[in-house]
């Protein structure tokens, strides 16, 4: 968990396993796969897919999951308002007579940063026609 923290934003498991290795923790990328699994489980990660379908994991607050809006293309994140979400997914397992419903609400799309890029800058060295 400490390692997930030190990390911005959302995480891939190759991406938090490269890191551990960095910091000289010895430790297989198997190993790391079912540790994150575990913690998703046990409620500690939130958890968004990549377009490729690969998972990202990031810690979960201790007030509850959330949910969020992700780049397609740079993988930013934003956490959204999502009561909504909440309200009808306790509506729906109560009508259905269910209980300790699990959900997922993935929304995706393509920051401002990734839809308008800024111009580069020339390099001092470049020439322009």
């Amino acid at each position: 968990m400490s390692a997930l923290h030190q990390r911005a934003g959302f995480t891939s498991a190759r991406e938090l396993h490269e890191a551990l290795e960095a910091e000289g923790i010895t430790i297989g990328l198997t190993t790391v796969y079912r540790t994150l699994h575990t913690l998703d489980r046990s409620g500690r990660l939130d958890v968004v897919r990549e377009k490729n379908g690969e998972r990202l994991y990031r810690p979960r607050p201790a007030d509850g999951h959330r949910h969020y809006l992700v780049c397609r293309d740079c993988g930013l994140s934003a956490e959204v308002e999502a009561g909504v979400v909440e309200r009808w997914a306790e509506y729906v397992s109560e009508v259905m007579g269910f209980t300790e419903v699990e959900h997922t609400v993935e929304l995706t799309g393509v920051c401002d940063r990734c839809r308008f890029p800024r111009p580069t800058t020339p390099n001092s060295g470049e020439q322009h026609a």
